[in-house]
């Protein structure tokens, strides 16, 4: 055996050995038998078998499979040194052995609470398996003892007639899943005091009046125990924000990764609204107020020890408060401009535009386009010690050391051009100015600017000569955007092809003339599609990165703009200039293979307006 084996996942496969198992004896694996049926197929060598039997169990490996066992030695294969024995593959040449499909246990997959109901947890643990799929005519087992089959005559007494089919999964993952989703279950069931009975939100529009029902405690163990099980939850799927929406009977949690919502659980609507006022606790909100939105944060630790911030934002809707919490990991806000995906040319003029020494600079984009982590990554490195780097925020997204942060406050009449106003006389060389929202935080930016003081800020626009009609719409004069403005720069985040599995594929022409329309741009011979695999959860994504349309201000610009030129003959003159629109930045991460012209015209606006 040289590669790694392809196991069988068909219904077909599944079904036909749990016929044939019912009549042979019933028997665990261990260790030994492992080291055996891997020395038998060429796999292990005599001397790294002998290695793992010698080896001395601690405390916490004394109930592990023995696939674990030798895969904590990172043995590579006999025959092709190439191949590592890591679980996973272990796990899969397992399954083959076992004329069983593989099982990659991915838990946004899995609906905890129709599997908690197959079994009980003790039954589960003590059979070595798991529920994963509960269907309308059939029950996929997940275990890693495929040849024990004790279970199997009970479980299908009460299957009620649905097909059970037996796959082998992780022992590891197994383990930890069978413990997170029976303890979760739990927490819900004893949060909720009356188990199998509907309830209804409560102190929402379509209140349902249950008599004798009483609201889950915000401080009780078990709400707690869920509201870590959700955080925890949401770092380990490197999730940007978690959404909690409540429904009549049901809440729903969701998850946004890598810029895709996906369904994560449902939660009973008295246990949503407890989450909710045990996190506006955490928050530091007003729990009794549930009339209006409100906003706060949250600082904690990842599983790993890293703090991480959340901002929190609730909304009353129909059926109670909905609350997003927007994660932010200071590794992930803080990057390198490589990192971004600034290519070396868009990296120079993005530097010029923030080496000056004074006038604005703007990133624009809609909201989760990645403004604010250019910005800070931007001030990070700006922020040496012979200057004095000053922001106001709203709210601040991450507690920098390296920054002097101010947050705008509403309820004292705090806002961004009263902020700017008290930064000014706070010696600052450059400032951060959260976002430009009104004539009066633009008037301040631009008297900042003329006053030699650098200021980069943010606007809502959908590319970058856009940002000139803004300014203009919000009241401020031609010949002051032409006197301060550095350069603004658009941006979009689209994701990233998974190199795990991505794979080449001829150039769709019709679709790359369309993507790059009006403009002629050669067509690629290759370009890469997804295909979907472990890493990337089946997407074939994993991650994103951003495209840009950098538009510094040239005395050309300048003059046009101080005239009150049109907004398209600014956008012609910032092309001849050598500014790259969005979908031709986007074109050249195409050709380098790291994302799709689905994923860039998705999320780039179009450039029919473009006269090139």
């Amino acid at each position: 055996m040289s590669t790694a084996p392809t196991p069988d996942t068909s219904p077909k496969a599944a079904a036909k050995p749990l016929a044939e198992r019912l009549r042979q004896a019933s028997y665990t694996v261990d260790t030994r038998w492992v080291l055996d049926q891997l020395m038998a197929d060429g796999i292990l060598t005599q001397k790294d078998a002998n290695i793992v039997a010698g080896y001395t169990r601690e405390k916490h490996e004394l109930h592990w499979h023995g696939l674990q066992m030798v895969a904590k030695h990172q043995f590579t294969h006999a025959s092709d040194p190439s191949i590592r024995l890591t679980l996973d593959w272990l796990t899969q040449w397992f399954a083959q052995k076992a004329g069983l499909p593989w099982f990659h246990l991915d838990p946004l997959k899995v609906n905890v609470a129709k599997v908690a109901e197959v079994m009980s947890y003790k039954f589960a643990e003590r059979h070595h398996i798991l529920a994963v799929q509960v269907g309308k005519e059939d029950l996929v087992i997940a275990t890693d003892q495929p040849f024990y089959t004790d279970w199997l005559g009970q479980l299908e007494q009460t299957a009620r007639g649905k097909e059970i089919k037996v796959v082998v999964a992780s022992p590891e993952a197994l383990v930890r899943y069978r413990l997170e989703f029976y303890n979760l279950s739990r927490s819900i069931q004893r949060a909720s005091g009356n188990e199998g009975q509907s309830s209804a939100g409560i102190g929402n529009f379509e209140q349902l009046l249950e008599m004798g029902k009483a609201s889950a405690d915000a401080n009780d163990q078990h709400i707690v125990a869920i509201v870590d099980w959700i955080l925890g939850y949401a770092f380990e799927q490197r999730a940007s924000d978690i959404h909690l929406e409540p429904r009549r009977e049901t809440g729903k949690m969701r998850f946004r990764i890598d810029g895709v919502l996906h369904d994560v659980y449902e939660l009973p609507a008295l246990i949503m609204t407890a989450v909710t006022a045990r996190l506006k606790i955490l928050g530091r909100l007003n729990v009794a107020e549930k009339r209006k939105p409100q906003d706060g944060r949250i600082k904690t630790r990842s599983p790993g020890g890293d703090e991480i911030e959340l901002r929190l934002s609730t909304l009353p809707t129909a059926f109670g408060e909905k609350m997003v919490m927007r994660i932010f990991d200071p590794e992930v806000l803080v990057r390198s401009f490589e990192q971004l995906g600034l290519a070396a040319e868009d990296y120079q003029k993005w530097q010029s535009m923030t080496d000056a020494p004074h006038g604005i600079v703007f990133v624009t984009g809609p909201t989760g386009s990645g403004k604010t982590t250019t910005l800070y990554s931007t001030l990070k490195r700006l922020a040496t010690s012979e200057v004095n780097v000053c922001t106001i925020e709203d709210p601040i997204e991450m507690v920098e050391p390296a920054f002097n942060q101010m947050q705008v406050q509403a309820n004292i009449d705090l806002g961004f051009a009263d902020g700017v106003k008290a930064l000014l006389r706070q010696d600052p060389d450059i400032i951060m100015v959260g976002e430009i929202r009104d004539l009066a935080t633009a008037d301040v930016a631009v008297q900042a600017s003329l006053t030699g003081h650098l200021v980069l800020s943010t606007l809502h626009t959908n590319d970058a000569p856009s940002a000139i009609t803004r300014l203009l719409d919000l009241g401020v004069p031609p010949y002051l955007i032409s006197a301060t403005v550095n350069g603004i720069m658009a941006q979009r985040l689209v994701r990233t092809l998974c190199p795990h599995c991505k794979r080449e594929v001829a150039t769709d022409e019709e679709a790359w003339k369309q993507l790059v329309a009006p403009f002629k741009s050669r067509v690629p011979a290759k370009v890469c599609e997804p295909v979907g695999c472990l890493e990337c959860r089946d997407t074939g994504y994993l991650g994103r990165m951003g495209v840009y349309e950098i538009m510094p201000l040239s005395p050309g610009l300048r003059r046009l703009v101080a005239q009150h030129a049109d907004v398209a003959d600014i956008r012609k003159l910032a092309i001849k200039e050598g500014m790259r629109p969005l979908r031709l930045s986007g074109a050249q991460k195409i050709a380098a293979g790291l994302t799709t012209i689905e994923e860039v015209m998705r999320l780039t606006p179009t450039m029919e307006m473009f006269d090139a």
